[in-house]
C-alpha cells in the first residue's frame, strides 16, 4: 500500500469514527449496552488504525489531521454526556471537559497542520476511551460485583483522564 492510498484509508477510518456517535448515543438510550460498547471499542480501535496508517505513510492529509480529534470528541463526548445524564460521572466535570475540548479544538483548528496531538493529549484520549468502556461495560456480561467493580475502576480511572485533558491544554495553550 502506497503512502495516498494509506492516507486515504486513514481519512476513511475518522470519517466512519465521526459516524459512530449518534448509533452509540442511540444504543445507550434504547438500552443497547452491548452494541454501545463495541461501538465505543470499534471507533477506539479505528482511532488507533488510522494513527497507524498516518504514519506510516509520513503523515496524514492536513484535512484528516483537522477532523481526527473532533471525530475523538464526538465519540468520547456523547457517551459522557449520557453518563453525565445518568448521573454516573458529575456534569460539572463532563462541562471541564467539553469546555476543554472546545478551546484547544478551536485552537488546533486554527494551526495549519491541524496542530499534531502532544503526548498527553494522546495519553488523555487512551485514557478516556479505556475509563469510558469500563463505565459503559453491560450489566449482563459478569455477575453483579465483577460489573461493580469494572464501572468503579472507569470511574476512578475517568479522574486521571481529566487531569491530563487539563494539564495538555495547558501545555498546548502555552504553545500559542
Amino acid at each position: 500500500m502506497n503512502a495516498a492510498q494509506c492516507r486515504r484509508l486513514a481519512d476513511g477510518l475518522t470519517v466512519g469514527r465521526a459516524a459512530l456517535g449518534l448509533p452509540l448515543i442511540l444504543a445507550l438510550s434504547g438500552g443497547w449496552n452491548g452494541l454501545a460498547w463495541w461501538l465505543l471499542l470499534l471507533g477506539g480501535l479505528s482511532d488507533a488504525a488510522d494513527g497507524w496508517l498516518a504514519r506510516r505513510a509520513g503523515g496524514g492529509s492536513v484535512w484528516g489531521a483537522r477532523l481526527d480529534p473532533l471525530t475523538d470528541k464526538i465519540l468520547i463526548l456523547a457517551p459522557l454526556l449520557w453518563l453525565g445524564a445518568a448521573g454516573s460521572l458529575p456534569l460539572w466535570a463532563i462541562w471541564l471537559l467539553l469546555a476543554r475540548e472546545l478551546l484547544i479544538s478551536g485552537w488546533r483548528a486554527g494551526q495549519g497542520s491541524g496542530g499534531p496531538a502532544s503526548w498527553s493529549g494522546k495519553a488523555k484520549t487512551i485514557l478516556q476511551f479505556a475509563a469510558l468502556l469500563l463505565l459503559l461495560w453491560p450489566q449482563n456480561w459478569g455477575s453483579g460485583a465483577a460489573v461493580g467493580v469494572l464501572h468503579s475502576f472507569g470511574f476512578w480511572l475517568f479522574w486521571p483522564s481529566l487531569l491530563l485533558a487539563l494539564s495538555s491544554a495547558w501545555g498546548y495553550l502555552r504553545k500559542a
